[in-house]
């Protein structure tokens, strides 16, 4: 790996309306090509957006499902990939040969290639289906990314599965933050009347943003899952409403040590930009650390032990 520069993207996005989520998206590359970024991050379905989608029956889902590499927004995206000699990681809705619908992030990069992954506990609607594999991909930037898609990160099997592939920058594209969560001390909802009055208050959705809801929740494992694999993260949300929930933006770089090197609070589309030093994973405590590994103590690491469910259990229970 060598030093690179990239960035993270959060931004409100139109409930189905593709083409004008498109737009957006392309005034962020814009942007991104100005201050040389070589990895562009945008949020998980930013294409489609999100949170509307649970409740769709497979007729409603299919018109803004894309066959990869044959849709619009792969076109586009692999147009900006060469035009601006950057990869970049989008979500959208795949349509798969056989039919399946995914919930995926493409990845295309200057030099035409492209990666798709599959997220791995897809919960949004139960006519989508999850994926079965991990995604770590050489890049044309001489450094090697790995895909999760905000759940998937929940889980540090996922995370330490893809660093052990060879992921040296984790890409964390989410729609999080501000959910109805179980949880008393993760997240919980926000007053969607703190988003409109934005302009005139800034403040007051801002401290949401930065509290429990948003960013304190974030702290208590993002930095763990850069540390603990040595690598690199960048984390991509979405903010604003988002159909009845709000979203908390919070888009951020880490550092494999799992401090954070850029991250935003505002309550707007924004974007931020970090260089990453590669030689800060040399000798990083989690690269170290995951060369003391003793595989032959994780058997009970893969075996089930009775109380696994499917992380659409509880929603659609």
């Amino acid at each position: 790996m060598r030093d690179i520069t990239v960035a993270s993207v959060q931004f409100q996005h139109q409930p189905g309306n593709k083409s004008a989520n498109l737009a957006i998206m392309e005034n962020f590359v814009q942007q991104a090509a100005k201050q040389e970024v070589e990895i562009l991050v945008f949020p998980e379905c930013c294409v489609t957006g999100y949170w509307h989608l649970r409740d769709y029956d497979r007729e409603q889902l299919l018109p803004l499902a894309e066959k990869i590499p044959a849709g619009l927004t792969f076109e586009k995206q692999m147009q900006w990939s060469k035009s601006n000699q950057m990869t970049i990681g989008t979500g959208l809705i795949e349509l798969a040969e056989d039919g399946q619908l995914f919930n995926s992030y493409l990845l295309t990069m200057p030099d035409g290639t492209w990666v798709v992954h599959r997220k791995l506990h897809c919960f949004i609607n139960k006519n989508m289906a999850s994926g079965d594999s991990f995604t770590v991909t050489q890049t044309p930037h001489d450094c090697k990314v790995g895909v999760l898609i905000c759940y998937d990160n929940n889980l540090v099997e996922n995370v330490r599965a893809t660093a052990l592939a060879g992921a040296e920058i984790l890409l964390a594209p989410h729609q999080t933050g501000g959910c109805d969560s179980r949880s008393p001390f993760a997240m919980g909802l926000i007053d969607p009347e703190l988003w409109r009055n934005r302009e005139n208050n800034p403040a007051a959705i801002e401290e949401e943003f930065r509290g429990d809801k948003g960013r304190g929740w974030l702290m208590r494992w993002l930095p763990a899952r850069a540390h603990d694999n040595g690598m690199f993260l960048i984390f991509s949300n979405g903010v604003g409403e988002d159909d009845g929930e709000v979203r908390t933006g919070n888009a951020m770089i880490l550092d494999p040590y799992g401090r954070v090197i850029t991250e935003t609070w505002k309550a707007a589309d924004h974007m931020v930009v970090a260089r990453l030093e590669a030689s800060l994973r040399d000798r990083c405590t989690g690269t170290r650390w995951i060369k003391a590994r003793r595989p032959d103590l994780y058997r009970p690491l893969i075996e089930h032990i009775g109380n696994e469910v499917d992380a659409r259990t509880a929603r659609f229970k």
